[in-house]
């Protein structure tokens, strides 16, 4: 892989880890725009070990490239911060256009994967509440973050489900791109989210992806 990625025009491999302390020491060493990230490593999953990647190096990209098609696996991952998720079986030049997209802002997810993130996030309700917790939720039910958001809020929160870029947003409203991230703070702030994925796996998952 390294020998790979090295032959692309305008990317460099800056390190290599074979474990998540490595990787730690690497990433702060480095400080690296996009870390590769499989899911077996010593000790832990790969999934597992996003959100803590991502506490050492807030601005880190970090991109899934593993065997597990695992929906399960793949919800962790974005759920965590994790800006994209790629199988094995992808070609070198899914693999590179997906780390150049990863760098700027975008998520990602593989082809095989897609499919089952929405399978995942369309899924059954969990099992039906008690008759007498039911009625006390719909005389009273409970406010939604979401409820917080404005209609352009609204409008950039489903984009960014989509997997566009600030550009390509403001853009699309035609408005600035520094005005798009003044909204994109403002959602991650009334979420209580910490990255753009998130934005997007909510999006998803409470109906605001249109």
């Amino acid at each position: 892989m390294v020998a790979l990625l090295a032959e692309e025009t305008g990317l460099e491999v800056v390190g290599e880890a074979a474990d998540i302390g490595e990787a730690l020491r690497q990433i702060e060493k480095t400080r690296p725009d996009v870390v590769l990230l499989d899911n077996h490593l010593p000790g832990v999953r790969g999934v597992d070990a996003v959100s803590g990647l991502l506490q050492a190096a807030p601005q880190l990209k970090i991109l899934l490239l593993t065997v597990s098609d695992d929906p399960a696996d793949l919800a962790t991952a974005l759920r965590a911060g994790a800006s994209g998720y790629l199988l094995k079986t992808c070609e070198v030049g899914e693999i590179v256009a997906a780390i150049r997209r990863a760098s700027h802002g975008q998520i990602i997810i593989g082809a095989e994967m897609a499919p089952k993130l929405i399978h995942t996030l369309a899924g059954p309700p969990p099992a039906a509440a008690s008759t007498a917790q039911a009625a006390a939720e719909a005389a009273s039910p409970p406010a939604s973050p979401a409820d917080a958001l404005t209609p352009r809020e609204r409008q950039i929160a489903a984009a960014i489900a989509r997997g566009a870029s600030n550009k390509v947003i403001a853009r699309e409203l035609d408005i600035a791109e520094t005005t798009v991230k003044v909204h994109v703070q403002s959602i991650l702030r009334k979420l209580g989210l910490a990255s753009r994925v998130q934005i997007a796996v909510y999006a998803s998952e409470h109906g605001l992806a249109g």
